[in-house]
């Protein structure tokens, strides 16, 4: 299921027919009722059912046929927190998901429904879709809730300046007369927090167990940059990313097989608090979501890998 995105604005857009919804600093995933069961995507297309056992329990009071997209986040201490829903979703076991799932509880955060009792709802409007978004969950109750929404762009703005206290990262806007825009960037979204793609020319550490990603930054003088320690989760997102530059370099011949893999050799880069540290070069790089206070301190931290970039 491919997924509506956001473009990224500067400043709250005001205009008749908008609704504003708070972003919630979670995993995007797509809830897929089937006759058969649930079945949980992550925005990258694959499957994380196994990894939220409490999500899959309550999506089954759904009617089968139904679709839902949103975020799911992870509560903790009155906010959310990006670290444990990164823990959940590196669950390595059932049994670990389990565990997980009764001490670090997951909500998921439904902003559209896609399809409804096998009804694909995709070209209705946003405004259809929410109202049947909203029968739909509220009934049910947590953890699958519709977010809030407003059309009042006074209530944004106050959103906008005080929820990030309860971990919400910005605001998502949507036109009410608009279509689910699969694959676009048609959504416009205000972030408080500096998230930005950067290119991945590098990781530390090895293929099979990488450390840190060596990253140049779209601002600043272009010196790479070590990111802060990679999480479980994302060290295997890019051990997926490398196995499968090292088979697609295998199926290749000639300049091919050297645009696939990892470039030959090695170098050094200067790690916050570590001083110089090889690394092992990318050709071409990579591309990351990374969030970053300023170009140097702290070190930026990688939020996911852009593997459809």
């Amino acid at each position: 299921m491919t997924v509506a995105l956001a473009a990224p604005v500067r400043s709250l857009p005001r205009a008749p027919g908008l609704a504003y919804e708070p972003k919630f600093d979670g995993h995007r995933l797509v809830v897929l009722r089937t006759l058969e069961g649930v079945v949980l995507q992550a925005r990258s297309g694959r499957i994380v059912t196994d990894a939220f056992p409490d999500l899959a329990a309550a999506a089954r009071r759904l009617p089968a046929g139904t679709v839902l997209d949103g975020e799911v986040v992870v509560w903790h201490e009155g906010r959310t927190d990006f670290a444990l829903v990164q823990r959940r979703a590196a669950a390595a076991s059932a049994a670990r998901a389990a565990v997980l799932a009764r001490t670090l509880p997951a909500s998921y955060a439904a902003f559209d429904v896609l399809e409804l009792a096998g009804l694909d709802l995709r070209a209705r409007p946003y405004e259809r879709r929410r109202a049947l978004l909203v029968d739909l969950l509220l009934p049910l109750g947590p953890p699958l809730q519709p977010v809030p929404m407003t059309t009042d762009p006074e209530l944004a703005e106050t959103w906008y300046e005080t929820l990030p206290a309860s971990g919400i990262e910005g605001l998502v806007v949507k036109r009410m007369d608009q279509a689910y825009p699969a694959g676009r960037r048609a959504w416009r979204k205000l972030r408080h927090t500096n998230v930005r793609d950067a290119a991945v020319v590098g990781y530390t550490g090895t293929a099979r167990r990488p450390l840190a990603l060596v990253l140049v930054l779209p601002v600043g003088d272009e010196t790479p940059l070590v990111s802060s320690p990679l999480t479980a989760a994302l060290r295997a997102d890019v051990v997926a990313a490398l196995a499968l530059r090292s088979a697609g370099s295998a199926g290749s011949a000639g300049s091919d097989r050297a645009a696939a893999s990892p470039a030959a050799g090695g170098g050094t880069v200067t790690a916050i608090g570590l001083g110089e540290v090889s690394f092992h070069p990318l050709d071409p790089p990579l591309t990351a979501e990374v969030r970053h206070t300023s170009t140097r301190h702290p070190p930026p931290e990688v939020l996911r890998l852009r593997a459809e970039l």
